[in-house]
């Protein structure tokens, strides 16, 4: 077999972005190139990601493509692979309808274009998830080209969110939140007139509510191969959120737990219809009857995936055996005790409020088991540590001025 060397080449800006390219600095002592739309505190302060190519154009597919085949001349080398690494759903979901096109200059791992539409549209991923044995909650669903209004008993209160995310945010409008809680069909069909006013014309989830505040939501992170053989599953217990309202769902605080049946339970699922690359799972437990609920599976690994790198199974190199050494490997569990955050300490000791998730935090934190990527010992960018230290501060403002209950 040839051997390879490799270049990362991450699109994306954001925290996702920073924590693929610590990982792969770390297992590697590779600094990746960063490519954007736009540069982020996250990734312009630091020494890591110094390599940076931005165009403001970047999320129109013909841009992306063409730039994306201007900087494969750029950094092409003999013997060389690029390893292409989306971090946000936009350049996945273009990664993955443009492969063909891409696949002459760089090297990836995403799943086909149908499977995607089956995957990424929730209305479609829950009757997946029906088929293959996986819970999800009580589900209703609403067509924003319909101009009759909802009325379908359902049991209050309900979950309204978009089935497709990417179009979603691509028509901003004043009021849009990740998801909204409502407790009336005159609520309902409130959001339903504002979401297709502001121009999403897709379908919108309507969803039975399960109670219970962040420590009942669950994080999983998957890894199947090129040949879409399970490689990598962990399972998280949330302990908090951020808990502004565009931003619900995204983790600032996880516990790894071992959860065998459950983890199976996922991996079987995505063998099962073919998954390739990392899927990061959205879970709810739900006590009224003991399940966990899947909500969805992003594309992609998370914003807070970075818990399986401290773990001992570094991200990085979940592509790198797969794709340049072609390595054929068994499942393996997360099992190792870790506490991953993004918030301060002191936002923890307060707002997390189950007494026995706040002991393990404690015990956590005097062993020396959590890690938090935004403070990477290897990177020394001073400016980066003035955007931490006020970026710390301002969680404790957030958290102090919300009021969020529980999604």
């Amino acid at each position: 077999m040839e051997t390879y060397s490799f270049l990362p080449v991450i699109v994306g800006t954001n925290i996702n972005a920073y924590n693929m390219a610590i990982s792969f600095y770390d297992t590697y002592r590779i600094k990746p190139v960063i490519v954007g739309r736009a540069t982020l505190p996250f990734t312009a302060y630091s020494s890591v990601t110094t390599i940076q190519e931005i165009n403001p154009a970047l999320h129109t597919p013909s841009v992306f493509v063409s730039y994306l085949q201007d900087i494969a001349a750029k950094y092409a080398k003999p013997k060389q692979k690029l390893l292409l690494i989306g971090t946000d759903d936009l350049y996945v979901e273009m990664i993955i309808a443009h492969q063909d096109e891409l696949a002459k200059d760089f090297t990836f791992n995403y799943m086909s274009k149908d499977l995607m539409e089956q995957v990424y549209l929730k209305k479609n991923f829950y009757e997946l998830c029906a088929k293959h044995g996986l819970d999800t909650p009580r589900t209703y669903y609403y067509d924003c080209k319909s101009s009759v209004p909802f009325t379908d008993e359902v049991m209050f209160p309900v979950i309204i969110k978009p089935s497709d995310g990417v179009q979603y945010y691509r028509n901003p409008f004043e009021g849009l939140q990740k998801i909204y809680k409502v407790e009336s069909h005159e609520e309902i069909n409130r959001i339903i007139e504002m979401v297709k006013q502001g121009g999403y014309k897709g379908d919108l989830i309507i969803q039975d509510y399960i109670p219970g505040d962040d420590t009942f939501m669950w994080d999983a992170v998957y890894y199947g191969d090129q040949h879409g053989r399970g490689q990598l599953i962990s399972f998280a217990q949330v302990a908090l959120q951020e808990h502004e309202m565009t931003a619900i769902g995204n983790y600032t605080a996880l516990l790894t737990r071992y959860n065998e049946e459950m983890m199976q339970k996922l991996v079987t699922f995505c063998e099962e219809i073919g998954y390739k690359g990392f899927g990061n799972f959205d879970l709810k437990y739900d006590e009224r009857d003991g399940k966990f609920k899947v909500f969805e599976v992003n594309i992609r690994q998370g914003r807070s995936s970075y818990y399986v790198d401290a773990c001992g199974y570094p991200m990085a190199s979940m592509f790198v055996d797969d794709l340049i050494h072609e390595k054929h490997k068994p499942l393996a569990y997360v099992t190792k005790p870790m506490l991953f955050t993004v918030v301060p300490k002191a936002v923890l000791k307060k707002y997390v409020q189950d007494p026995a998730l706040k002991k393990e935090i404690k015990e956590r934190l005097k062993a020396g088991e959590v890690v938090n990527p935004l403070f990477y010992k290897y990177d020394t960018n001073f400016k980066r540590k003035l955007y931490l230290a006020a970026r710390q501060v301002n969680y404790m403002k957030k958290y102090r001025s919300s009021n969020w209950q529980g999604q």
